[in-house]
């Protein structure tokens, strides 16, 4: 355990980028997605795929939908080319003001209005295959962003990248936003029964209402009710962590946001199950 923890901690301590769900959790998703298509349009986004070296991002491969989650954090490290695309990839909307996602989102830069963008991109035959690719990696990975709650949901701390945190007895160089995107997230999935499988309609269906906006006030929600006040123990806009502070994260913490996370992953991977069938099928 000492040296599992010892290993935890120096991986958390290098210097990579906040990545919603990390690798494992946007796969995930993708997994739980492609599970959920028909044939015919699982056959439809394979053929896309062909297409690959006209983006050229060859340090970024896009060969199958596992890619297609990760290729837009991929890309954003090449700031030169792809750096005008940051804002992507979240929404930071105020946890103690009403929410608003009209007024956070100039321009249709944040994370909903990608969703929106890419599935009308990826549904437009017209549309040369590189640029429905791209769509189609945007539209896989966007989904999966806008699910986590601090990509949604803010303090005025940049959606928890701005409070340390510690998980368990493991700190090193974590940050809240962290937290949540893999050692939480990777539980939260391995914990339990297996995530990725054909659900069946009955069970897909109360996910699959709703706007884009509406799932956006979903993840808000979780970060006012659940995320802030967990890591505050107490009150979501009460007094917030001091400088220095850790939000400080207990195995009953822990325990508590697994079923939370484990649905936000499921709503992703069936609601772009659902985008892809619309778009492809």
């Amino acid at each position: 355990m000492r040296v599992f923890a010892a290993w935890l901690a120096l991986l958390l301590a290098l210097p990579t980028p906040a990545l919603a769900w990390g690798d494992y959790g946007h796969r995930t998703i993708a997994q739980i997605a492609e599970a959920n298509i028909s044939p015919k349009a699982k056959a439809r986004m394979n053929a896309l795929f062909r297409a690959e070296k006209l983006l050229a991002t060859p340090d970024c491969p896009l060969r199958n939908i596992g890619d297609a989650s990760v290729w837009a954090d991929c890309v954003r490290r090449d700031d030169l080319r792809w750096g005008y695309t940051a804002p992507w990839h979240y929404i930071n909307m105020d946890i103690c003001k009403p929410f608003d996602i009209k007024a956070n989102c100039a321009n249709g830069n944040c994370v909903g209005a990608q969703v929106a963008r890419n599935e009308k991109l990826l549904a437009d035959k017209r549309l040369p295959a590189h640029v429905r690719l791209e769509a189609l990696a945007w539209l896989v990975h966007t989904m999966g962003d806008m699910h986590q709650p601090m990509h949604g949901g803010d303090r005025g701390d940049l959606g928890g990248n701005r409070v340390s945190a510690a998980y368990g007895i493991v700190e090193g160089r974590m940050n809240l936003h962290r937290l949540w995107d893999t050692p939480v997230a990777e539980r939260a999935i391995t914990q339990g029964e297996p995530m990725v499988r054909r659900y069946a309609a009955t069970e897909r269906s109360p996910f699959l209402t709703g706007t884009v906006e509406d799932w956006a006030l979903e993840s808000w929600s979780i970060a006012r009710d659940i995320a802030y006040p967990t890591a505050q123990h107490g009150p979501a806009c009460g007094p917030a962590l001091k400088p220095g502070e850790r939000a400080r994260h207990d195995d009953s913490d822990i325990e508590t946001l697994i079923p939370v996370v484990r649905q936000q992953v499921l709503r992703a991977g069936l609601r772009l199950a659902d985008a892809l069938e619309r778009a492809l099928g």
